[in-house]
């Protein structure tokens, strides 16, 4: 089982926008690494430097076909983060009425009800 810190790792790793579209290429499938420059309109370096990042923290993995490298999803908390992060999501929360240890005090903000 994976601590929070572990946890937390993670979302350090995968906080990047580039790191996130090879995740979210990566939860429909097998990719290799000129699908990943194809989408990106980054270069084959530049994509390979986040690919190693990634498996370095064991968050994906690859295996040789002929002369390419094809990745994979190895740690399985990534799809239910690609989810949310994917998630659409229609309003802001409700401010609370008051504080709930007081019940005092009132929030300054314009109430969304």
């Amino acid at each position: 089982m994976i601590s929070i810190d572990g946890r937390v790792e993670v979302l350090k790793i995968i906080a990047h926008p580039v790191r996130v579209k090879i995740l979210q290429e990566l939860v429909k499938g097998v990719k290799c690494v000129s699908d990943f420059e194809e989408f990106l309109s980054i270069s084959q370096p530049n994509v390979s430097q986040h690919l190693s990042l990634l498996r370095r923290y064991g968050i994906i993995d690859y295996f040789v076909d002929g002369r390419l490298r094809c990745y994979f999803l190895k740690d399985p908390l990534i799809p239910d983060l690609i989810g949310v992060i994917n998630r659409e999501y229609e309003k802001e929360l409700p401010a609370p009425a008051c504080c709930p240890v007081t019940k005092k005090g009132t929030y300054p903000g314009n109430r969304h009800r």
